[in-house]
């Protein structure tokens, strides 16, 4: 009996590790080879620490809200600050290398959002773990652990770096002192490429035990250091973490001595505490997460697009997320577009509504730059720019007609505050803020619309999503966005008992369409047949809702699919998908949903690139369209008037079973089996 017991008991610890080895799995993401490297982001929708495959490399640092211009005579750009973390280390007097490495690998956490780095070099084996810290959103930190195969004199040294657009740069060391306290730190500044923004960082080591001696070495003016020595026993695993704060004049009068009182803050904390409030807000975020049971690749894929909007998006920051979100500076230059509200917002309302409250705080505080560019063009109400930086003015390089003519972000935006309203039925809200909006919104279709002779109406001259067609006449996405945001300004008016334009709805119901022969409904009034962008008239049946007919969908569907351009972006596929998953036919419907970002992944996380030949990730609007594929194709959910509600879903054959998790503002469950 106890050789039995002891027999189960064993099997059961068994059956008990595997299954949380299976379960781990889920949540990470392994890389053995810097071959192709592309890093991956950890962030927390205020700064974003961009990885690198050598040791201890951070190779940038962006910073959300923070513009500059590219050069005297450019347009806006995100700001990169000074990468705060550069850790060299001296093992014996050896400096540690690239090529010191025996053994080297990366895991991305993406549970509790940090990448782990794994090597051995002589003498001793090296765990270091990159996190930007989620409870202190300026802050950023390397934990290292050091475990010696025989006893080394370690010597740790960390310096700041500036990027080569910065200027006026400066550090200086500090020990600052409160009675018997004393508070080592490393202040470094600069200016950003046109003086626009100043930058600061401060940085500070923490350590498990007894702090040992810190020194400085002030080096240059752009490569200063600060470290300190200490011996090691053999097999004494010895801890501690570097520390630091980055903070610009956009967000604080001195940022100087605010990256100091962080520093101080974390100082004055301990490693445990830091990690502790980190974990516990990813924690939370997670409570509302997708599952997939039966395809683990599938699970990880989702789970990364999630990690990166989570990651990106941030809770009562009044910031938006640009389509490349905290990945890089380059990437549509840290703007933000449609990419917001019509892909990566939906998502986020389902999931987490005070991160998409955020999105659309952001378009509410450039509401009277928004009224100005409408005047600028003779329009009334408000015309939101297609590319929007922190002043809410057009950013978009004036040679590119989008800028000008892609007048669907209007649309775009008071759709978003409709349906940020029908979730949260949020009525205070809705009165000081959403209708505010929606109305100045509706105002300028109206100004925008011209009255044709049988007394439809027309909205000429516009590049729609499609921009491969620009200048155009009634192109069906702007028609149909336009048809929408009329009619939801009407329905908000309706709720708070304030009275309506009647062109909104007289504008609203005669909106010209244009059709084919066959029925198909066409791009724009001049379409012949020519290669897409985007899909515009497949959006009139995914998320507008305006093609309802099951054959009409299908038709426009089998139409357009192949017209899509072979290297568009990931998020034409994704419309695809959810459309056929809508009308039922799962196998199409997957075979889309693959080809929205399998294409897309690179090396060696499986970061998503705007295409499938390009290699410029990581795309977060491509990640929004991949999450509305799970969301409202395979799980059936839509946003309405009713709040969220579920269709038809329609799970692929290929899975077992997708759990959505919570879902609104009642955190509900979904189980499609």
């Amino acid at each position: 009996m106890n050789k039995l017991f002891w027999g189960l008991l064993s099997l059961l610890q068994l059956y008990t590790v595997v299954a949380i080895a299976q379960q781990d799995d889920e949540w990470v993401i392994r890389a053995y080879s810097k071959e192709n490297y592309n890093g991956v982001t950890l962030a927390n929708g205020r700064i974003g620490l961009v990885s690198g495959a050598g040791l201890f490399e951070v190779s940038e640092i962006v910073l959300n809200g923070v513009f500059d211009k590219e050069d005297k005579a450019g347009v806006s750009r995100i700001v990169r600050g000074p990468v705060f973390t550069n850790l060299k280390l001296k093992i014996d007097n050896d400096i540690i290398t690239d090529k010191s490495i025996i053994g080297w690998e990366q895991t991305l956490n993406m549970k509790e959002a940090y990448l782990e780095t794994n090597v051995k070099v002589k003498n001793a084996s090296i765990k270091y773990s990159t996190l930007a810290l989620r409870n202190l959103p300026y802050m950023g930190m390397i934990l290292v652990e050091i475990l010696p195969t025989q006893s080394i004199d370690l010597e740790v040294t960390n310096a700041t770096s500036f990027p080569e657009e910065l200027k006026n740069t400066s550090a200086t060391y500090k020990l600052l002192k409160d009675g018997i306290i004393e508070l080592p730190v490393y202040t470094s500044q600069a200016q950003s490429r046109t003086e626009m923004q100043n930058l600061a960082t401060c940085t500070t080591f923490l350590f498990d035990s007894k702090r040992p001696q810190i020194y400085a070495d002030y080096g240059t003016a752009y490569y200063q250091s600060m470290g300190f020595k200490i011996q090691l026993k053999k097999g004494e695993k010895y801890r501690f973490a570097l520390v630091g704060a980055v903070c610009s004049s956009k967000d604080f009068v001195n940022p100087k001595d605010e990256a100091e009182r962080m520093a101080v803050f974390a100082l004055q904390s301990d490693i445990n505490y830091l990690l502790n409030g980190h974990k516990k807000v990813w924690e939370r975020l997670w409570q509302s997460d997708i599952q997939i049971e039966g395809d683990l690749d599938i699970q990880k894929d989702i789970r990364l697009a999630l990690y990166n909007l989570y990651s990106f998006a941030g809770e009562n920051t009044r910031l938006s997320i640009p389509p490349m979100g905290l990945s890089t500076v380059t990437g549509y230059n840290g703007h933000v577009f449609w990419d917001t509200e019509l892909w990566m917002f939906p998502p986020l309302l389902m999931l987490n509504t005070d991160m998409a409250r955020s999105c659309i705080d952001y378009r509410y505080d450039r509401l009277p730059k928004a009224i100005q560019r409408a005047s600028m063009f003779g329009m009334d109400g408000c015309m939101y720019p297609w590319e929007s930086d922190d002043t809410g003015e057009e950013a978009t390089p004036t040679w590119c007609l989008t800028g000008t003519f892609e007048h669907h972000i209007t649309a775009d935006v008071g759709i978003a505050f409709w349906n940020y309203y029908c979730v949260t039925k949020d009525m205070v809200w809705l009165r000081s803020e959403g209708f505010p909006v929606l109305k100045q919104i509706a105002d300028f279709w109206v100004s925008r619309a011209i009255r044709n002779a049988d007394g439809s109406y027309s909205i000429k001259n516009v590049v729609g999503a499609n921009e491969f067609a620009p200048n155009v006449n009634d192109n069906a996405f702007t028609n149909g966005a336009a048809k929408t945001v009329l009619e939801y300004a009407v329905k908000a008016a309706d709720v708070l008992g304030e009275n309506t334009n009647p062109m909104w709805t007289e504008v609203s119901d005669n909106l010209l369409f244009h059709y084919m022969p066959t029925g198909v409904m066409k791009e724009h009034a001049d379409y012949k047949g020519a290669i897409i962008k985007q899909a515009d008239v497949n959006l009139l049946s995914y998320p507008l809702r305006i093609v309802k007919d099951p054959i009409r969908i299908k038709q426009d569907l089998e139409y357009y699919a192949n017209k899509m351009f072979v290297d568009g972006p990931a998020m034409g596929n994704a419309i695809l998908a959810i459309l056929y998953a809508q009308l039922g036919d799962t196998d199409k419907a997957y075979a889309y949903f693959q080809r929205s970002y399998l294409p897309n992944k690179r090396p060696p996380f499986g970061v998503l690139s705007e295409s499938a030949f390009s290699n410029n990730p990581y795309f977060c609007t491509g990640a929004g369209g991949l999450l509305q594929v799970i969301l409202s194709g395979f799980g059936g959910l839509r946003v309405t008037e009713q709040g969220i509600i579920q269709e038809n879903s329609a799970l692929p054959k290929q899975w077992k079973s997708l759990t959505l998790k919570g879902i609104g503002i009642d955190k509900r469950t979904y189980v499609i089996k």
